[in-house]
């Protein structure tokens, strides 16, 4: 599968990318507005990167005790209601006067259902796909993400900035309820992918099996720790530039879309080996520039050029896909998902803290620079080539 037309001519891919794109939509203009509410309630950068990152933090609980369920629930009735859970989630939000301990209470419940999210749409996807329609699916759906990222946080700006926060967070509420009708009526009535009850213990199992093998553990590895890192020195946007952060949240998502375009459709096989590595450190290299305190033109040119190295995290999932036996495929995409959110919400907290007792600047730089350095060391666990067929 190499064209965008076979993609979308495969059976449910339209209503899984529909529901897919509706649910970034409210989470961007929901993270932004909440981000902006919670900055104006405390002037802390901690708290302002904690409320638009840190409920990722929540994955890491999930991941150890939910995660069995992304394989043992019926796709359709688990995307569901989880669309209507956030959607639940974000009206309790605008409640006004709600403090923000409450509010963060309300985040880590999200952070901790949304791990098991991950894993029932990608694990769908692999489904509704071929093994060889993956690499190109999740590009498009990740370019869905860049392009509504896009729009979502300048539209999510207008909004703060004519209805309030609080507005705009009843508007994000609105797009999960739709993702969900989307999700009820578009997909069909899958049986789960594996049997039994998704308990604790399946969980643990499941993710042993799959941290036991050292070439998952480096394409794990790679796709959580610089990438978390690099999403810390994004959660400072709003402190370094909180007039600007709108432009540089969207400069952020155009570079994603281009790379995940160019990997996902134009990279052959053999550019895509060699690219990984390259792309991996474009992914941090440019924050660098933030030691400088550049202006928003540099500094939006800098994040967009670092956000096209997003397209490593497409190819080192294709990768994780390789090394994976089918009936483990959506833990593993979860474990993943679940990985990197978890990583990125420790991202945020690095990043925060530090700007706490440096500035946003300085956070930036040393959070990029430690992206660097971890890429650097990870780097010869991922010089093998993976084999073929998917090993246990």
């Amino acid at each position: 599968m190499r064209t965008y037309r076979e993609l979308f001519r495969a059976p449910e891919f339209t209503p899984l990318f529909v529901s897919s794109a509706l649910s970034v939509a409210a989470t961007t203009v929901s993270g932004l507005a909440l981000g902006t509410l919670v900055h104006a309630a405390t002037g802390s950068p901690l708290l302002t990167a904690l409320a638009m990152f840190g409920p990722s933090l929540a994955q890491l609980v999930g991941a150890a005790t939910l995660l069995s369920a992304a394989d043992r629930l019926r796709p359709r009735a688990a995307s569901t209601g989880l669309a209507l859970v956030f959607a639940l989630a974000t009206a309790v939000q605008t409640v006004p006067g709600l403090p923000v301990w409450a509010i963060f209470a309300v985040l880590a419940a999200e952070g901790l259902v949304a791990s098991v999210g991950g894993g029932v749409r990608s694990g769908l996807l692999n489904d509704i796909l071929t093994k060889d329609g993956y690499l190109l699916g999740r590009s498009v759906l990740n370019m869905a993400v860049g392009t509504l990222q896009i729009c979502g946080y300048a539209v999510g700006g207008l909004l703060v900035a004519l209805f309030s926060p609080r507005g705009t967070l009843l508007v994000g509420a609105l797009l999960y309820l739709a993702a969900a009708a989307v999700s009820r009526l578009g997909l069909s009535d899958r049986p789960p992918r594996a049997t039994g009850r998704p308990t604790v213990a399946a969980t643990w199992r499941a993710n042993a099996r799959l941290w036991a093998s050292a070439p998952r553990r480096h394409v794990y590895l790679a796709l959580w720790v610089p990438n978390g890192l690099v999403v810390g020195c994004e959660s400072l946007f709003v402190s370094y530039a909180p007039d600007h952060a709108g432009v540089l949240f969207a400069c952020g998502a155009l570079g994603m879309l281009v790379g995940d375009t160019l990997a996902g459709r134009f990279l052959a096989p053999r550019w895509r080996e060699r690219l990984a590595a390259p792309l991996r450190l474009l992914l941090a290299v440019p924050y660098l520039v933030f030691f400088l305190e550049p202006g928003p033109f540099v500094a939006a040119a800098a994040v967009a050029l670092a956000s096209v190295g997003f397209a490593a995290g497409l190819l080192l999932q294709e990768r994780l896909m390789r090394l994976t036996p089918d009936e483990l495929s959506g833990q593993a995409l979860g474990l993943h998902f679940s990985g990197l959110l978890a990583l990125q919400g420790v991202g945020a907290l690095l990043a925060g803290s530090l700007a706490e007792l440096t500035t946003p600047a300085v956070a930036m730089t040393v959070t990029a620079a430690a992206s660097v350095a971890v890429t650097l060391l990870l780097a010869p666990g991922l010089r093998e080539r993976p084999p073929a067929v998917a090993t246990a």
